[in-house]
């Protein structure tokens, strides 16, 4: 966790001086600072992803969006929210299939490191709650006939921090493909171990708006 904090605070202070780019090679003769020469753009976006993880050692899909503003071009804030189930698989125990299904959401920032140039990297990272459900269905009901049941469901807080290769497709359009990385507080479900969350995935993320 300590990590994760430090790492979060050196993208944070170090993004301004890459996100200036553009003040390094405009035409007048004003000095140039580190932090740009006053103006500050503002702009957003609004974006969707899918994505794969892997929980409980199953595969799982992951479906996500978010709202940010864009400050000076190298920074966005604002929030994200992310959905994801894996496979149902039997439970000889329960005679039944089970999966664990869920969602989070809470504040996003996002560090973006030379903006300007068409294939950059931005580094989100996503800090909030959310809620996790241990679910089950009869093995022997018919396809179109389910019965879904929330055995037990909880809550939890997380942090995920990631890395995003980002394309500058067209001035309102980027493509982003990421890596991502979740940490929770401790889980406590029926049949789950209380790092099930944790671990690795990866979306690819469309973004509309002005960067």
């Amino acid at each position: 966790m300590k990590r994760i904090a430090i790492l979060l605070m050196l993208t944070i202070f170090i993004a301004p001086v890459f996100g200036q780019d553009e003040g390094f090679y405009d035409d007048n003769d004003d000095v140039k600072t580190l932090f740009g020469n006053g103006y500050i753009s503002h702009g957003g976006y609004g974006s969707f992803s899918v994505g794969y993880s892997e929980i409980d050692n199953k595969d799982a899909l992951t479906m996500g969006a978010r709202g940010a503003w864009v400050i000076g071009h190298w920074f966005a804030l604002g929030f994200a929210g992310n959905g994801f189930l894996n496979d149902y698989h039997f439970d000889p125990g329960s005679s039944r299939n089970v999966n664990l299904s869920g969602g989070y959401g809470g504040l996003l920032m996002e560090p973006i490191l030379l903006p300007r140039f068409p294939i950059h990297i931005s580094l989100p990272v996503v800090i909030g709650v959310g809620g996790l459900a241990y679910t089950t269905s009869n093995a022997y009901t018919d396809w179109f006939e389910p019965n879904y049941y929330t055995e037990d469901a909880t809550s939890f807080v997380i942090v995920e921090p990631g890395v995003e290769l980002e394309f500058n497709v067209v001035r309102f359009f980027r493509v982003a493909v990421g890596a991502y990385y979740r940490y929770t507080s401790n889980i406590t479900l029926m049949n789950t171990p209380g790092d099930v969350l944790n671990g690795y995935s990866g979306a690819v993320t469309l973004k509309f708006g002005k960067f």
